[in-house]
This record gives structure tokens, sequence and C-alpha cells, in this order.
């Protein structure tokens, strides 16, 4: 098994509930989208980025559980890789779902 597909059944398995999942669906683009918008608008970037690392612990504790990348800071990449894969429809792909 690859390093990448560890690192992202992991990340699946670290984020079953659903309301997290959801949560991650905004707070990730929100953080990288808050990235490219910072050298023209300091303010609404700063707004973007807190927001959106408030949406991932918030959905933590629905989960149950510390993020991921409290164990390992490479999860803060594998984050976006997990929702691109998602956006595809490919996040689930061989890791089984919670029923939360």
């Amino acid at each position: 098994m690859s390093v990448l597909k560890n690192y992202m059944e992991t990340y699946n398995r670290d984020h079953q509930h659903k309301v997290n999942r959801a949560l991650h669906s905004v707070g990730i683009p929100m953080i990288v989208a808050s990235l490219g918008v910072l050298p023209f608008n300091p303010l609404l970037a700063g707004g973007m980025f807190v927001f959106g690392w408030i949406l991932q612990f918030v959905g933590h504790a629905f989960e149950g559980k510390a993020p991921s990348f409290f164990r390992d800071p490479t999860f803060l990449l594998i984050g976006p890789m997990w929702f691109l894969k998602k956006l595809r429809g490919k996040a689930d792909a061989g890791v089984e779902a919670s029923a939360n």
C-alpha cells in the first residue's frame, strides 16, 4: 500500500461523522481559499481562515476525536486532498463508512 493511500484511509477513518464531514467540506476549501485572498484583502482572508478552522474543530467535537494533524502534521496536506477526492466522488473508495 502506498504511503499516500494509507494517509487517505486513516483520514477517512478519523472523519466518519456526517456533521464532521459536512463541516470539513466547507472549512477546508475556505481555509485554502483564504490563502489566495490574502494578498488582496487581508482582513477577509483572516476571517475566512479563522472561520474555516472553527468549522473544523466544531466538526471534531461531533466526531469525538482530536484532529488528525495533532498526531501527524502531514494531515494538514491530506485534508485538501481528501476534499478534492470527495468532489470527484472518490473520498470513500476502499474505506467502509460508519453508520454515524
